[in-house]
């Protein structure tokens, strides 16, 4: 994408009313204003909040927000570009149950509260294969333990990958921490089972099936306890 298309896309980011963006300094001096509130302040209702980490272009906030109207659904990225289509498509399907806010993923108890979120999902992060990036993996302890502060105890977190790699260390870690699996496969297309995780794929996700690649898939939670 050219830099004056995505100058055009940040730009047009700011006229939509949920897109939350907020500098460093903004979040450390003032707290974000619907920490906590999400519910009661932005969405006005008292339904339970599902966040996409990585969300990339919204594919899985979006559709899902279309299948469960009575959830709410908020993703979550650093990229602006990929945000606006996103935004775009929630616009015009008049989607008010859905939000996003562009920041790292480092920073997200920044804007979430405990207890708040009742389900994560996870879809096709960047594995960082090096080991020296172990850290980055989106399912390290690193972020497990962020994810444990806005979690509510029996709540979900879907990981979705083409990566072996990924997939057997995030299932190895699980295991080896006493976080609770509740399905897992190396070849999600494969099964016969009718599992909400098929019913959405991404545009990477059909180009990678159509190239012979497997999906894997993880359903777990988290031990609130360690």
């Amino acid at each position: 994408m050219g830099g004056k298309n995505k100058l055009q896309r940040f730009a047009e980011n700011l006229t939509f009313d949920n897109l939350f963006q907020y500098s460093y300094e903004q979040l450390y001096q003032d707290a974000f204003p619907f920490k906590g509130r999400w519910s009661s302040d932005f969405f006005k209702n008292n339904l339970p909040i599902i966040l996409e980490l990585g969300c990339g272009k919204g594919e899985y906030t979006i559709g899902l927000a279309e299948k469960k109207p009575d959830f709410n659904f908020i993703g979550f990225d650093i990229k602006g570009a990929r945000l606006w289509r996103g935004l775009i498509n929630a616009s015009e399907k008049n989607l008010k149950n859905v939000a996003f806010v562009r920041s790292k993923i480092e920073l997200i108890n920044e804007y979430f509260s405990k207890d708040e979120i009742s389900e994560i999902w996870i879809t096709f992060p960047d594995p960082q294969p090096q080991k020296s990036r172990t850290r980055k993996r989106l399912t390290s302890p690193y972020f497990l333990n962020r994810y444990k502060q806005i979690l509510k105890d029996d709540g979900l977190i879907h990981l979705k990958t083409d990566s072996d790699l990924l997939y057997k260390y995030t299932l190895e870690l699980l295991l080896n921490e006493s976080h609770p699996v509740y399905y897992h496969t190396d070849d999600l297309y494969a099964t016969s089972e009718i599992l909400e995780v098929k019913q959405i794929q991404t545009f990477y996700e059909k180009i990678w099936l159509s190239e012979g690649l497997t999906i894997k898939y993880i359903r777990f939670g988290l031990n609130h306890e360690k």
